[in-house]
């Protein structure tokens, strides 16, 4: 078995090598770790993975391989009992009962139920519609129902209804080695180059040095032009996690694409929308956050901006005080896109949905106006359009 796991890291890119493997054998011999799966985890990948930029592809190789161990971390934290949200079953419902089930009508009124809801409940509920529990359509809990709730202890979205999470989660950064898939997308990504190229010191100009010597009857004529060199600065703003999910291989394409293309580049991730701080390294995510202010005070004017991300959300996370889905945000993310926006006069947003589904996505239309319509589709032509708009 582990064998074939050391086959499969390296079939995956992981450098790993025979002497590695062997100090992980010999740490086994010892009895270095204990019978817990995540002794056994971390031994490994302590012992086998040398560079923490190969830790996503040895993530995916142990859960493929090891399939059908415990789960590594732990969920929710907080005040709620995890024995509440122990799931027994899983509501299933058809569309017919989805359109039955109604909202609490707010965000102020869902904010306040569920303070009630956190003074009132002193036990274990499921399959019921009022308190915080699973399998039903109570807007707070999980494996259930609600067009709009609070999501409480589960591992992974379902419905993507939720306007607030409580929970824990981890999301990893984008791989910035992954090959571009189509032909297609490798054209429209090196059309960055058209605002990425600007003249700067001289180099030779070997076809003009050889016509100008054949003119001069063979006496050596050197020719120089500009050379063309990187000089753009560009800022790159990602969105992790959630629905971007669906979207990861192609923004790891547009990320491995402008790591090579830009020698002046800075990237930070966000969820959904940007707030009052961004991260470089999804793993430190909750330790290591960068102030946005200070994002905005560091880098200047002349830099270009690119948001990836699907703008796919509830309203409130743009709108609204404490509307983000993962914490408690003092100001709107509108607030913090305009301040943004303000301070770089040359900004994108690039959506990975569907242009089809814009219209009839609130949070979508939301940002396009913040952008003042500059949102392009992460397709061929978007990129190109994108590229216009960024000049």
């Amino acid at each position: 078995m582990l064998v074939d796991f050391f086959l499969k890291l390296r079939d995956t890119g992981v450098p790993v090598s025979i002497t590695e493997y062997l100090a992980l054998l010999d740490a086994l011999d010892h009895d270095v770790c204990g019978f817990e799966v995540e002794d056994f985890y971390f031994l490994m990948r302590a012992a086998l993975v040398k560079d923490e930029r190969h830790f996503d592809r040895f993530d995916l190789v142990f859960g493929a391989h090891f399939k059908g161990v415990e789960a590594l971390f732990d969920g929710v934290a907080g005040e709620v009992p995890l024995e509440w949200l122990r799931k027994l079953a899983e509501r299933n419902l058809s569309e017919e009962e989805k359109a039955l089930v109604e909202s609490l009508g707010g965000w102020d009124r869902l904010m306040e139920t569920l303070r009630r809801r956190l003074e009132e409940q002193r036990r274990r509920h499921q399959g019921g519609s009022k308190w915080i529990g699973t399998a039903g359509t109570s807007p707070f809990g999980a494996y259930g129902y609600n067009p709009e709730g609070v999501r409480i202890g589960q591992d992974r979205s379902r419905h993507r209804r939720a306007v607030k999470v409580w929970d824990r989660r981890d999301y990893r950064d984008l791989d910035d080695t992954i090959e571009l898939g189509t032909r297609n997308l490798k054209v429209a990504l090196r059309r960055l180059r058209r605002f990425a190229r600007e003249g700067a010191a001289e180099e030779l100009d070997l076809d003009d040095t050889i016509r100008s010597t054949a003119r001069n009857a063979g006496l050596l004529d050197v020719r120089m032009v500009p050379e063309r060199r990187n000089a753009v600065k560009v800022l790159l703003f990602l969105d992790a996690g959630g629905s971007m999910d669906d979207h990861v291989r192609r923004c790891e394409e547009l990320f491995s694409a402008a790591r090579g293309e830009f020698r002046h580049l800075e990237h930070f991730y966000f969820h959904n929308c940007l707030y009052e701080s961004v991260w470089r390294d999804n793993r430190r995510r909750h330790a290591q956050r960068i102030p946005t202010v200070d994002v905005l005070r560091t880098y200047g004017p002349d830099h270009k901006v690119i948001f990836v991300g699907d703008a796919t959300m509830s309203p409130y996370e743009i709108v609204y005080p404490g509307g983000s889905v993962e914490h408690w945000n003092e100001e709107p993310g509108a607030v913090w896109m305009g301040r943004a926006l303000a301070r770089y006069a040359h900004a994108i947003w690039l959506n990975p949905e569907p242009v089809r589904r814009w219209e009839t996505t609130p949070s979508i239309d939301i940002l396009r106006k913040l952008m003042d319509g500059r949102m392009f589709p992460l397709t061929v032509e978007g990129i190109d359009r994108g590229v216009r708009a960024l000049r």
